[in-house]
């Protein structure tokens, strides 16, 4: 590991009011080493690198300008907020990012109150500016006091369309509010849509670049003697420009583009909003993401999330792995059908490599569409596509789905049409921590009448799975899959559709019947190795489908054990739910059936290593072996944990 960077201007800064002691030359420079002390840190700890790298000098600027945390500065999606968390007292914990027992890699409410608002999702932090906004106009009281309320949005973020709804909302009740749209040209791929078309026109121009603040600023924010010069060079150039601003229809003042990078532009601007403001303003500041380091600048999408790195390289450290990602098999797996059938057509909102889908724009662009951070739409796009003949796979995570779900339910469901959802990041994901686990799909999925709901045990069965999706024309169908790497097990040809509502038996045995939905089944299997080891050889299967239940494997395991339990990486609800209900129905309980179902349990998870968040869900092979004793009354060793 490289060593940390000389820092000694950071050093005398533990909370930002000893930003406020600082000259502007020093806060440029207190930016370098921030900078330098980001980069560092996100090697030993990998997160989001390129966001945080674009907004230091922004940063610096909101903490020497405001009053945090009297005033709220709310960051939108949150992933950029490392250098604020160095800033504001958590420097000697920075390396402990998105760890077990460390600092979340987003703003968190428990953990600052320089976080007056949690994210890791997008587009929300105008909504929550103007609550504070309004709470403070109306008397409302908390620790911290309520000054200001400051939004930092990306303009991949904006493109939402809640971002709207509360601009919108804001210019109406006309409160002081202020949003900085942090505009870098990227979410975390390359921007989409017309709203990203429109802020490049704003600042394209070269003759508009001089008259910054003047030809394009909210002119009642200047002082006195410049509004006359600065109302003539507006009212000059206004016939020049797009006509006046999206922003300022809605009811903001609109002071922009300035240059995000450059202190001697960023400063002055703030401070001038900050003493003058009345209304909603909207500062429209342009960033680089990655900026300042160029490993990041160069990568294609800015070095949004990284492994840990070596600083001089860039180069990711990452453990080797003879498997395929769940990802990558759904990726190549689409494609080959793509390639058969011309009606297959996918859709992301602004995730397509996260997603696999990158490959597939690649080879059939025409039917790509990333719809940028709009869920809500893909999903109803998807409807009208699936309504007009198409074959569409609608390809999100599974907590970005929860954004949608109404449309699911309005768009989809109830109309019966066959749209194909890929889920990925199902279950536990690691790092990115609770905003981010796939929980409860499963259980919000699974209770729509029509609804076909599978899960993958493994990258095979995926692979059988999105085959099985590609013509199931009934209605709509919801396959999910984890985060990372497969079980490494032998991959088919080609995908075989499944039969509809049919499970697999995988061992036969006797007493005790271990029904996995989902990864699990790999330790399922370790708990069986386990079990048998003390003479209980149970029977396994996969159950593969959520909904429609396989009644007829379920019933015949319940007739023919003393024991079913079900295993799923997923919320209360869903598919034990499922398989409790069915048993009840057909009085399996009447005959003294033991049931027990393993699911996530009702709480959220802080991030950790994937293993330990499974292992503090009580999801790993060694609690299927208890649930198994505990639930045939077997004594366990007292060295075993309970």
């Amino acid at each position: 590991m490289s060593e940390r960077p000389v820092t000694p201007l950071l050093d005398q800064v533990a909370t930002p009011a000893d930003i406020k002691q600082l000259s502007d030359s020093q806060l440029v420079t207190l930016a370098d080493e921030l900078r330098a002390e980001t980069i560092s840190a996100v090697s030993e700890t990998g997160g989001h690198l390129g966001a945080g790298l674009g907004v230091v000098e922004l940063t610096v600027a909101l903490h020497a300008v405001f009053d945090a945390p009297r005033d709220k500065i709310i960051w939108d999606v949150s992933h950029q907020s490392y250098p604020h968390k160095i800033l504001t007292g958590r420097r000697d914990r920075i390396r402990t990012l998105r760890q077990k027992d460390g600092l979340s890699g987003f703003t968190k409410r428990s953990e600052s109150p320089y976080d007056p608002f949690g994210a890791a999702h997008s587009s929300t932090s105008i909504s929550a500016a103007l609550g504070f906004a309004v709470a403070r106009d109306l008397g409302g009281a908390c620790e911290t006091g309520l000054g200001d309320a400051i939004a930092i949005i990306g303009d991949g973020a904006m493109s939402a369309g809640m971002a709207f709804e509360a601009m919108n909302n804001a210019g109406h009740l006309k409160k002081r509010l202020i949003v900085v749209l942090n505009d870098n040209e990227m979410s975390i791929a390359p921007p989409v849509g017309a709203l990203s078309s429109y802020l490049s026109r704003l600042y394209a121009g070269e003759p508009f670049q001089e008259f910054k603040a003047a030809a394009k600023g909210a002119v009642s924010l200047l002082p006195p003697p410049f509004q006359e010069g600065a109302k003539r060079a507006r009212d000059m150039l206004k016939s020049m420009t797009v006509g006046g601003t999206l922003f300022e229809e809605l009811g903001f003042s609109y002071v922009g583009p300035i240059d995000g990078h450059d202190m001697e532009q960023l400063l002055p601007v703030l401070r001038t909003v900050q003493a003058r403001a009345s209304g909603p303003t909207l500062i429209h500041v342009c960033t680089r993401k990655g900026k300042g380091y160029g490993p990041a600048e160069t990568r294609r999408d800015g070095g949004h999330a990284t492994g840990k790195f070596d600083v001089v390289t860039g180069e990711q450290k990452k453990a080797p792995s003879n498997a395929p990602s769940y990802t990558r098999v759904f990726a190549e797996a689409l494609l080959d059908h793509a390639a058969q059938d011309p009606r297959i057509c996918a859709i992301t909102a602004a995730m397509p490599d996260g997603t696999g889908l990158d490959l597939f724009d690649q080879r059939y662009p025409s039917r790509c569409f990333d719809v940028g951070i709009a869920e809500q739409h893909a999903v109803t796009f998807a409807a009208g596509l699936a309504a007009a003949g198409m074959r569409p796979f609608c390809a999100l995570y599974s907590t970005f789905l929860q954004r949608g779900y109404d449309q699911v339910v309005h768009d989809v469901a109830i109309q019966r049409l066959p749209v194909r959802f890929a889920i990925d990041r199902a279950g536990l994901v690691g790092a990115d921590g609770p905003t981010h686990a796939g929980a409860y799909d499963i259980a919000y999925l699974a209770n729509l009448p029509g609804f076909t709901v599978m899960a993958a045990a493994d990258e095979a069965e995926l692979k059988h799975m999105v085959a099985t999706a590609a013509v199931h024309d009934s209605g709509p169908i919801a396959f999910r899959y984890p985060r990372g790497e497969g079980e490494g097990v032998e991959m088919p040809a080609q995908g075989t559709p499944l039969e509809i509502g049919k499970g697999r038996m995988i061992q036969k045995g006797g007493r005790v019947a271990l029904l996995s939905f989902g990864t699990r089944l790999g330790e399922v299997m370790k708990a069986s190795e386990a079990l048998r080891a003390r003479g209980i050889t149970p029977s396994v299967a996969d159950a593969r489908f959520a909904k429609p239940l396989d009644a007829e494997l379920i019933l015949d395991l319940a007739a023919r054990h003393e024991a079913l339990i079900t295993i799923e990486e997923g919320a209360i609800g869903g598919f034990g739910s499922h398989v409790a209900q069915l048993l009840a129905e057909n009085g399996a309980f009447d005959e003294g059936l033991r049931f027990r179902s393993m699911v996530l349990p009702d709480i959220f998870i802080d991030q950790a290593s994937p293993a330990d968040m499974y292992a503090a869900a009580r999801l790993n092979a060694v609690d299927i072996e208890a649930k198994v004793l505990d639930t045939l009354g077997i004594a366990r060793m007292s060295s075993q944990r309970a």
